[in-house]
């Protein structure tokens, strides 16, 4: 659903890209309280999506200000990253036949290397900031620095979280492409894609809620109590 929403904003030229990555935060929480929700044995309705917005003005204002953040960021980011690409690759339309040299060049390119550098401070500035605004009332400045050492703090757990969706991403991605080419080769491709990438998004963005819950929320873990000597 939260994709139907981008896809349908995108039309927009320009404002409804910013717009799109303006909501991502509000769409977070909303994913997470699903989760929340499903572990928790009940079923998530989809008016879940809109947790960050159900509270009024006074939840949905600081989500909106941090969605702003991240959305000034991201686009300086990504203006860095075309800097740095190459200015001889060619540009993708929605005609242009796609080769391997190509999707190479996008995603090994100096351009998107160094768009993943720079995303990496900032990814782990948000990572628990939308839940620590709407959940725990932090302000939007304190959330992105709490967010930012939760993730420093937790680093090798983060690395194995990290790596294992890698993991998940490329078995996925092979297994798309054998897939494919059994059924027909690119038009397949195709066929296959969207969903499955809409699948992984989802199984991804559900376990974001757990990262949290480890990392701040532990009243449903049972206490310690020391024996007495």
């Amino acid at each position: 659903m939260f994709m139907a929403v981008v896809s349908v904003l995108s039309v927009i030229p320009v404002l409804g890209s910013l717009l799109a990555i303006t909501l991502v935060p509000a769409a977070t929480i909303g994913l997470m309280a699903a989760s929340r929700e499903a572990h928790e044995g009940r079923f998530p309705m989809p008016t879940l999506l809109i947790t960050a917005f159900r509270g009024g003005l006074v939840k949905a204002r600081p989500m909106l200000l941090l969605g702003v953040v991240y959305a000034v960021v991201l686009t300086v980011l990504m203006g860095l990253a075309t800097l740095a690409a190459p200015s001889d690759v060619p540009a993708i339309g929605p005609d242009t036949e796609v080769t391997p040299e190509m999707l190479r060049q996008a995603m090994f390119g100096p351009g998107m290397l160094v768009m993943m550098l720079l995303y990496i401070p900032v990814l782990m500035a948000f990572w628990h900031a939308p839940a620590l605004v709407h959940w725990h009332g932090v302000s939007p400045a304190k959330s992105l620095f709490f967010s930012a050492m939760a993730c420093w703090r937790n680093k090798a757990a983060m690395l194995v979280y990290g790596a294992g969706w890698v993991g998940v991403f490329l078995l996925g991605g092979l297994a798309i492409s054998f897939l494919a080419t059994l059924m027909g080769g690119a038009q397949a491709l195709g066929m296959f894609m969207y969903p499955a990438v809409l699948l992984l998004a989802a199984m991804f963005h559900t376990s974001v809620y757990f990262t949290f819950r480890d990392s701040f929320d532990t009243a449903d873990e049972p206490l310690s109590v020391p024996e007495e000597p």
